[in-house]
């Protein structure tokens, strides 16, 4: 019987078709395609990635702001100083002459009107080039229009690169879609560095030429336009026929892309450069002590850079309006700077103003001390060689000229050699042209050790309209009128005496002139005090010891006020924070100059405080106001016609730090200081003035401060480190005549006001000398020494005739024939000539 064999099954498992892509997939076109894609994805990656990851935004340059310098003004409007490291005027670009357009295109970018940021011809010029200098260390050029320029300056810097190639060109095409051609061409125009330390083609056209744009002539265009492609390379004094042959080039593009007519070309070459050595800025000597105090505060609240914040100094373009007073400036410079050479002239020559190596050239040792003077026609020189009776000096401009022996004999001081045989090689000095006759020949200055500071302030707004620091900014950079801190002396005691009013005394109120001891303790003992001239002249009002500055009855009249309440008064005042020790009332404590002219300030003001201030305003770039913070404009104020309504009158904001009638007692007081005290030689100025000597001990330091209702100045001079100034040496003697020159000129013209009394005063005729009420008798108009004056009393102080124990009422003299003949002067007379009671 036949097996029964297994039925097999086959079976087979097929996957369903791709499809059409899988077809596609299957050619190798299409993976050849694929591979391709990839590649160029990656290749974009990475282009990314090496050029675009980091390229800054083009929308930046929308709100773009160029650094540029802070204009600081005078309290007129005129320009005096600029603060700039980079300096650069901004223009838009319709400003601009379209000729200068021209050239610059002409120079740089022929074709900037027709590209969209790179000019492919002249980047495959530049490729080529750059690989035939491979190897050699020469540099390639450039080919950057000016789009490409300005994305290099303004977004990526300056480095010698392919990478840094390739982002500008991809940063110029941006740009282009960006920015209008003309917005591109301004931003240009503005920051380009053009040598000088000039940014942007405005600086520059002053910088080399010392003119606006709109008067350089064409030849001159044509100098600027050459200047971006490196400035030291066409330098017109080192380089003068490489700068010729350059603008040539220049002026024949212009030519050639019809810019320019052939006469214009023509008559274009043949000009000389015409450029300038250098532009010194006109301001340069304005207020050097006084500007440099406005920058001091305007980087203590601004920064320098934009760094700091938006409206940094040297960066931010901000426009200052200061208080100074250009004329006030002038008269108080001078004034000190004579008064501090006539002190120093007869103690023989200073000495050189520095010493310095010559072995690795004089011109440039000298440039590196920065030393110049700005003093009539005197002139900072280094000591080069000596030749014969004569040495051989030079000057910053790299000039030399001779110092002949005759020129230098004055003597060394503290010596009996003459000066010319202690100079040596590398001095520099002071000198000043001879007079002789001989051209080049010049005679030796010497500038004063002795040094000072001088302030002038307007009371009713502490505006500072005048600050002289020192003799010569240039030469000494250290202010004394706000950083040296000295001891004021007796210009003190009008601050102490106020305490005094102010706690129950009275300029009629009786002080002794006599021995006065303090004691110390056991381990010092007594503490005896003296006046300037020694001894005490026995019991006298206080009007009189303010007069005579007499100390001994300042720190009796101290003591008795108790000195915390003294100190309390100068602290409120400004002058210093101070312990209660008796030697502070007679001017021991450290203040400054601008300080103690202040606190007069407020006397004069019915003791009412002003900061003192140098700015008066400061503006950013676009005239928002930013200082005074919270500023409002006054609208209708410079309205043509009155328009009927009252006149506004903004409140005040100043604190009143002592009684306005204890000030006013104080300015009367001190007026007799001018008539009949230390400061006599002002009288005849012939103007109501008060003020205050002041001589400290040794005497080291002299001072003056007073004024008027106008203005208030102040000063003293004396050593840097304090020594004796001889002892004829007072504050009336020295200071007080340097306040005089000045003020003779600087009052010119001015109204002769008076100081106005406030509401309570009451004005009670005095015997001068015993301080009892007089009666009958009138005070003269005259005679600064008369024994009848008026004085000055708050209400229920002055004094009142004592009724008499025994007889009749105190006897008057009769009057005279002559007074009989003048009619009776009556208190209201006086009233009025003091401008009235207010």
């Amino acid at each position: 019987m036949a097996s029964a064999l297994p039925r097999t099954s086959r079976f087979t498992l097929r996957r369903p078709a791709a499809g059409w892509a899988g077809r596609a997939w299957a050619r190798r076109w299409v993976k050849a395609s694929a591979v391709l894609a990839g590649l160029f994805v990656l290749a974009l990656g990475i282009f990314w990635f090496a050029f675009m990851r980091d390229l800054p935004s083009v929308e930046t340059l929308r709100a773009y702001e160029p650094q540029l310098p802070t204009n600081v003004r005078g309290g007129d409007g005129l320009p005096i100083q600029s603060y700039a490291r980079e300096r650069r005027v901004e223009l838009s670009y319709a400003e601009y002459p379209p000729m200068l357009v021209r050239a610059f295109l002409a120079a740089e970018d022929r074709t900037f009107f027709e590209h969209h940021g790179v000019d492919y011809p002249g980047l495959a010029g530049a490729v080529i080039d750059y690989v035939s200098k491979i190897g050699t260390g020469r540099r390639a050029k450039g080919g950057s229009t000016i789009t490409q320029q300005v994305a290099k300056n303004l977004l990526i810097g300056n480095e010698y690169s392919k990478s840094r190639k390739i982002k500008e060109a991809i940063l110029a095409w941006k740009i282009e879609d960006a920015l209008t051609k003309p917005q591109i061409l301004e931003l240009y125009l503005n920051q380009i560095a053009l040598g000088r330390n000039a940014f942007g083609v405005e600086a520059a056209s002053h910088a080399y030429f010392d003119k606006e744009l709109d008067e350089l002539t064409l030849a001159q265009m044509a100098y600027l336009a050459i200047l971006p492609k490196g400035p030291a390379n066409y330098d017109p004094v080192r380089f003068p026929d490489r700068a010729i042959a350059r603008r040539n080039f220049v002026l024949s593009e212009m030519l050639r892309n019809a810019f320019i007519g052939q006469a214009q070309y023509d008559a274009a070459i043949a000009e000389p450069l015409g450029t300038i050595l250098r532009r010194t800025p006109k301001f340069e000597s304005v207020g050097g002590y006084f500007v440099e105090e406005v920058r001091r505060q305007l980087i203590a609240k601004y920064g320098e850079t934009a760094r700091d914040g938006p409206y940094g100094v040297y960066q931010g373009g901000l426009w200052v309006r200061t208080s100074l007073d250009t004329r006030l400036q002038g008269l108080a410079q001078e004034a000190l700077r004579d008064g501090l050479l006539r002190y120093d002239s007869a103690r023989g020559w200073s000495g050189p103003l520095a010493q310095k190596d010559i072995a690795g050239g004089w011109q440039q040792a000298l440039l590196n001390t920065n030393m110049a003077l700005d003093f009539r026609d005197w002139r900072v020189a280094i000591v080069v060689e000596r030749a014969g009776d004569a040495w051989t000096i030079g000057f910053a401009d790299g000039r030399t000229a001779t110092l002949p022996r005759w020129a230098a004999q004055t003597p060394v001081r503290g010596t009996a050699t003459p000066a010319f045989g202690r100079l040596a090689p590398g001095d520099i000095i002071a000198v000043a042209p001879s007079g002789s006759g001989a051209e080049g020949s010049w005679a030796l200055r010497s500038v004063p050790r002795i040094s000072g500071g001088f302030v002038v302030e307007e009371p009713a707004s502490g505006r500072v309209l005048a600050m002289q620091g020192g003799f010569d900014a240039r030469l000494q950079s250290f202010n004394r009128a706000t950083q040296a801190l000295r001891q004021p002396g007796s210009t003190i005691k009008p601050i102490v005496y106020s305490a005094a009013l102010e706690n129950g005394m009275t300029p009629a109120s009786i002080i002794v002139d006599g021995p006065f001891c303090v004691y110390q303790g056991a381990r010092l003992g007594n503490k005896c005090f003296r006046n300037f001239t020694g001894g005490g002249s026995g019991p006298h009002t206080m009007r009189w010891g303010i007069e005579q500055s007499r100390n001994l009855m300042t720190v009796r009249a101290a003591a008795q006020t108790g000195m915390p309440k003294v100190v309390d008064v100068m602290k409120r005042m400004g002058v210093g924070d101070y312990a209660p020790y008796l030697s502070f009332a007679l001017g021991a404590g450290d203040t400054t100059v601008g300080r103690m002219v202040n606190a007069y300030a407020m006397l004069a003001n019915g003791g009412r405080a002003n900061a003192p201030t140098v700015i008066d305003f400061v503006q950013d770039r676009h005239g928002k106001v930013i200082l005074p913070e919270n500023w409002r404009a006054c609208d209708g104020c410079n309205a043509a016609d009155w328009n009927g309504k009252a006149m506004p009158r903004p409140g005040l904001r100043q604190r009143q730090v002592i009684d306005a009638l204890t000030a006013y007692q104080m300015i009367h007081i001190t007026e007799g200081v001018i008539q009949r005290g230390t400061a006599t030689v002002l009288r005849d100025l012939d103007r109501p003035m008060f003020g205050k000597t002041g001589t400290t001990s040794g005497p080291k330091d002299v001072w003056f401060i007073g004024g008027t209702p106008q203005f208030i100045g102040g000063l003293y001079i004396g050593y840097d480190a304090p020594r004796d100034l001889g002892g004829y040496a007072q504050g009336g003697t020295l200071a007080a005549p340097i306040f005089k020159q000045f003020a003779v000129k600087a009052y010119e013209g001015l109204e002769k006001l008076p100081f106005r009394a406030p509401p309570g005063i009451r004005m009670v005729r005095i015997d001068r000398a015993s301080g009892r009420p007089v009666y009958g008798t009138f005070p003269t108009d005259t005679d600064p020494k008369a024994a009848v004056i008026w004085e000055a009393f708050k209400p229920e102080s002055e004094p009142r005739r004592r009724a008499r124990r025994t007889g009749g009422p105190a006897p008057v003299a009769a009057p005279t024939a002559a007074a009989q003949a003048k009619p009776t002067p009556r208190d209201s007379d006086f009233l009025q000539r003091e401008g009235g009671i207010y």
